[in-house]
């Protein structure tokens, strides 16, 4: 894409370009006209790579979380309350995507062509996400595939990005005012409705997670003794509850999308109620409560709409990107935008609002949108102000196709297939075989599981850097 995607605001402003290179990939390139000496030279263009790496860290971060985690379960998904490594990953996500929006959409040419392509993306990632989540695909542990439609899971990671990208780059599109920025009250002015938009879902969604009414509610619970299912009642009939059992968020999905289309492991099996190896899957604790096998969407319409905010944050940290002129300028604008979110999000926490991914609470929001922007601006400070790159281009590389990495490695698309080619059993293919030998060297099932996930890692961004020296690049 040739076009140019930001405006000259002044002509001290400065301007992002998406360039071509190689054929297709898509260059955010910086020009500067200011003479200070954090910024760009006007004839120097330099690609913007805090993104890719950004995007790069992230996808290697969750596939450490997704393979490790089992083995730490430390670093694996909090069990309800709290929040650990692995519940920062779906927020970088959306953050990146809140970035990249605001680059691309700053000023469209046409509103109701980009309105098409935005709306045909939207649909594209949708159904790639019910593909790969839904259950079609079912994995190293099970090297069959198929799904029974009546049981198909209708959201999931993808499909939460999906929304969070139309919702978020509709508001680039339709509600940025036309207004020269040449003063932060300009700089307002210009963004204003967006936040007005973004203080309406979260008024929205508080007011559903604290003033619905969740009623008691039944399903159909496995039977440990019986191959039928036995029917299980869960007592509510309460108000603003975040409990696993009777918070809104639940209560949404299984209304709307019925228990057979929710998550079936949620994670608050792990919890002490539900495991007796909590914070770790395991057998169900004597008199355990009912709701332990009942399903939740850890990605669920309610909690998907409060995830939209990360996208709107991430929309103003690619706002002052485009406006601000200088290098610095932006690293600090960023830095105490970051640091607001997480005393927010703190703050918050101590008030009486938990952190919970599954409920994509408000304290969770804040304090994983303050450490997306923190992550960026020392990524940016490092790679794009100073240009500290050659530790991070292989994960740079990564983050350039980001999208594939992601469905081949942490929907385990490419292990499986590898598998699909065994001696005699199944159990013995090359990549668990590589597994239980790193196991066996370093005498630890965790340890060997650990180095084999970062060979993994180191795997898919070799992938990524044969895929950059071939030009092929996946559109994010």
């Amino acid at each position: 894409m040739s076009t140019q995607i930001a405006t000259e605001e002044q002509g001290r402003q400065p301007l992002l370009y998406s360039t071509p290179t190689n054929g297709n990939e898509e260059e955010i390139v910086i020009s500067s006209y200011s003479n200070g000496s954090d910024a760009l030279n006007v004839n120097s263009k330099q690609r913007l790579l805090s993104l890719d790496i950004f995007r790069g860290l992230t996808v290697a971060l969750m596939i450490l979380v997704d393979d490790a985690g089992g083995a730490f379960p430390s670093i694996n998904h909090a069990p309800w309350f709290g929040v650990t490594i692995a519940d920062f990953v779906m927020p970088f996500f959306l953050f990146g995507v809140g970035v990249s929006i605001s680059l691309v959409f700053e000023k469209a040419s046409s509103k109701p062509l980009a309105t098409k392509k935005d709306v045909f993306r939207t649909a594209k990632c949708f159904l790639l996400g019910l593909c790969l989540q839904g259950g079609y695909f079912h994995g190293r542990n099970n090297l069959t595939y198929g799904v029974d439609v009546a049981k198909i899971r209708w959201l999931g990671v993808l499909q939460r990005i999906s929304i969070g990208y139309l919702l978020a780059s509709m508001t680039e599109i339709w509600l940025v005012k036309n207004i020269t920025v040449d003063s932060p009250i300009a700089f307002v002015r210009k963004y204003y409705v967006q936040w007005v938009v973004a203080t309406l879902l979260l008024s929205f969604y508080m007011c559903l997670l604290y003033g619905l009414y969740v009623p008691n509610w039944e399903f159909q619970a496995p039977s440990l003794t019986l191959s039928t299912n036995v029917p299980q009642i869960v007592r509510c009939g309460i108000r603003g509850s975040l409990e696993p059992p009777c918070n809104a968020v639940g209560y949404i999905d299984r209304y709307f999308l019925g228990d057979q289309h929710l998550y079936q492991r949620p994670v608050y099996r792990r919890t002490k109620e539900c495991s007796v190896n909590s914070p770790d899957y395991g057998p169900l604790p004597p008199h355990s409560p009912e709701w332990c096998l009942a399903p939740f969407d850890p990605e669920g319409i309610l909690s998907s709409l409060m995830a939209v905010l990360t996208c709107f944050v991430g929309l103003h940290f690619g706002h002052i990107l485009l406006h601000y002129k200088g290098q610095m300028h932006r690293v600090v604008l960023w830095s105490i935008s970051s640091f607001t979110l997480l005393i927010f999000g703190f703050g918050l926490q101590v008030l009486g609002i938990p952190f919970s991914k599954p409920l994509y609470t408000l304290s969770y929001m804040c304090i994983t949108a303050g450490a997306s922007g923190l992550f960026l601006t020392i990524i940016f400070y490092m790679a794009d102000v100073k240009h500290f790159r050659k530790p991070v281009v292989l994960l740079q590389r990564m983050g350039m196709n980001a999208l594939i990495i992601y469905a081949l490695a942490a929907c385990d698309i490419f292990p499986a297939a590898v598998q699909g080619f065994y001696w005699r059993s199944p159990e013995n293919n090359l990549v668990d075989g590589v597994e239980s030998l790193l196991q066996a060297i370093l005498h630890s099932r965790k340890w060997g599981t650990f180095v084999f996930v970062l060979l993994e890692i180191l795997f898919w961004c070799l992938v990524g850097g044969f895929l950059h020296m071939k030009g092929v690049y996946i559109k994010q």
